[in-house]
């Protein structure tokens, strides 16, 4: 699967604790020309975040640790706006409307119920950073 430009020199952080997940989706961004960093749990993520400085992090919802949410809330910090760097694509399992909602009202700029498929994620991801 080719991806544009749009990921090019791009930060891109994955967040998630199932390493076939962060596979995946490392995989995916393969020869994208973003430099990708991963964390498996909400306090690494944090940790990572602060010294990586992503473009974009693909946070997963349900973490070890620190949950997705709290990870979000810390990431978009006072400002709570869709588009803050980073952007945050947050993906779940969990297919309720009212994590969806939480995570809207903490800021994210988009939000997948996993299982999906990759060319919707990357599609997003292209869209956030082309902006």
């Amino acid at each position: 699967m080719s991806t544009t430009t749009a990921l090019q020199g791009k930060n891109i952080l994955l967040v998630d604790d199932d390493p076939d997940m962060i596979t995946a989706l490392q995989t995916v961004l393969d020869g994208s020309g973003a430099t990708v960093e991963t964390a498996g749990d909400g306090n690494q993520a944090i940790e990572k975040a602060a010294e990586f400085d992503p473009d974009l992090v693909i946070l997963d919802a349900m973490l070890p640790k620190r949950s997705g949410f709290l990870v979000l809330e810390k990431l978009k910090g006072a400002t709570k706006k869709k588009g803050a760097r980073p952007l945050v694509i947050m993906i779940t399992g969990n297919a309720g409307k009212r994590h969806q909602v939480w995570a809207e009202s903490l800021g994210v700029d988009g939000y997948l119920n996993k299982p999906f498929r990759m060319e919707r994620l990357v599609e997003r991801m292209e869209q956030l950073l082309a902006n």
